[in-house]
């Protein structure tokens, strides 16, 4: 006697979970795509108005200045005047007034906040060894808390005389920037904060201690470099 073989078949609830997965997967796929695809269409142009919004700034952290000029730090550890970024050094900006006179330097800083990294830009005078100027170039602080260091008066009113004043040999800052509590402030170099945003306040004091720490000797040493020769516009 013959045994009958029985050949099983996927249910049609396999075939439809099959479809469906295969229908998920080519959606994925496809939403991957169209991402690295708006990515790559508007990075270029996103970098545009990055650079756009940081040469606006120097204006703002500068006072008096009319015009700018990009310089990039080398691996050498000298200043070259650059028309844009060739790699990854720093960039600083040395501001003139209208009759083409050295005003001060404006350099990018960064550094962890309450919700994310913050990037600011602040202005240095050679002339004063003083910090003349602060602007907040990114931040996704906290609204109506974080975001004071952007908007409260006496927290500002840090950024317009600040002290960086270097040692006699011009070789470091003789007191680094420090934060201190809002109404503890008792030294020209200490950066008074925000009651309410502590956190953010005291990024932004650190930001700028660790920053010009390492700036403002290299700074001041070639502050000639920085002056317009005769032959620049």
């Amino acid at each position: 006697m013959s045994q009958q073989q029985t050949i099983s078949t996927p249910s049609t609830a396999d075939t439809s979970s099959k479809k469906m997965l295969t229908a998920m997967v080519g959606i994925g796929v496809i939403c991957a795509l169209l991402i690295v695809l708006v990515y790559d269409g508007t990075k270029e142009r996103i970098e545009q108005l990055r650079a756009e919004a940081l040469e606006k700034a120097v204006f703002r952290v500068l006072p008096g200045v009319s015009s700018s000029q990009m310089f990039e730090l080398g691996a050498d550890g000298v200043f070259k005047p650059v028309n844009k970024p060739e790699g990854k050094n720093p960039i600083v900006f040395a501001g003139y007034n209208d009759t083409g006179e050295f005003l001060g330097v404006a350099i990018e800083g960064s550094g962890q906040g309450y919700a994310d990294i913050i990037r600011i830009l602040y202005g240095y005078s050679p002339e004063t060894q003083t910090i003349v100027g602060f602007y907040v170039l990114e931040s996704k602080e906290t609204p109506g808390l974080g975001d004071k260091i952007e908007k409260v008066d006496h927290f500002l009113a840090n950024f317009t005389e600040l002290s960086a004043k270097l040692t006699a040999d011009f070789s470091k800052i003789e007191n680094q920037i420090i934060p201190v509590k809002q109404g503890a402030k008792s030294n020209p170099w200490e950066v008074e904060g925000i009651t309410g945003a502590t956190i953010s306040s005291r990024a932004i004091g650190n930001i700028i201690g660790e920053s010009t720490a390492t700036m403002v000797p290299l700074i001041f040493a070639q502050k000639e470099s920085f002056k317009k020769n005769p032959d620049q516009k």
